[in-house]
């Protein structure tokens, strides 16, 4: 059952018998415990059911980042919504020490690049790939993508014979870190980056 579907319990989001300083630091604490035990993005929505009808979701989360910093981990602003994450600077260490099973993505070079025109010429089909690409685009390719959740499959194309075409997800820009496609790089950072020519 999704916690929109429970029942709410009692929750006392006022804490009037609080003095100000702790009502707000209890809020805070509330919005690290829910982000904490959340493997998605939350929405601000959501962390409103746990504050006060007064407090402000956006304060409470940037006072909580303020409070993480110099910690292994952030607040990232992710789809909509807030979520915690590893530093990047710790990446190495913990996929020298911890069973991360198959969080890394693993992606080649060119299945990244694939992944990258699809976010931007989304929805495009397997035809539209091969004139960026100047290729075949492998069905093997699109099937790896697909099963770690960072396509999907969009609308059919009006063209004769319909084919899928193919649409970045949710989870792509979870596992890019971006809000939205609106935060992803325009053409002149990826020149200057020396991704694109």
């Amino acid at each position: 059952m999704m916690a929109k579907d429970r029942p709410e319990l009692e929750l006392d989001r006022e804490l009037s018998d609080l003095p100000p300083e702790l009502r707000w630091r209890e809020w805070m604490r509330r919005i690290e415990a829910v982000l904490f035990a959340s493997a998605s993005p939350v929405p601000r929505e959501d962390l409103a059911r746990v504050v006060g009808q007064a407090a402000s979701v956006e304060l409470l989360v940037e006072d909580l980042a303020a409070d993480l910093e110099g910690r292994a981990f952030e607040i990232a602003r992710v789809t909509g919504g807030w979520m915690f994450r590893t530093r990047a600077a710790y990446a190495p260490a913990i996929r020298a020490a911890a069973d991360v099973g198959n969080q890394f993505l693993d992606l080649s070079e060119f299945d990244v690049a694939v992944l990258a025109a699809i976010a931007y010429h989304q929805p495009i089909t397997r035809d539209g790939l091969k004139d960026i690409f100047g290729k075949e685009i492998s069905r093997d390719l699109i099937g790896r993508l697909h099963s770690r959740n960072l396509i999907g499959t969009g609308p059919k194309s009006p063209r004769r014979g319909a084919p899928y075409t193919f649409v970045t997800t949710e989870q792509f820009l979870v596992a890019f870190g971006l809000e939205s496609l609106h935060d992803l790089p325009d053409r002149e950072q990826l020149e200057d980056a020396g991704v694109v020519g």
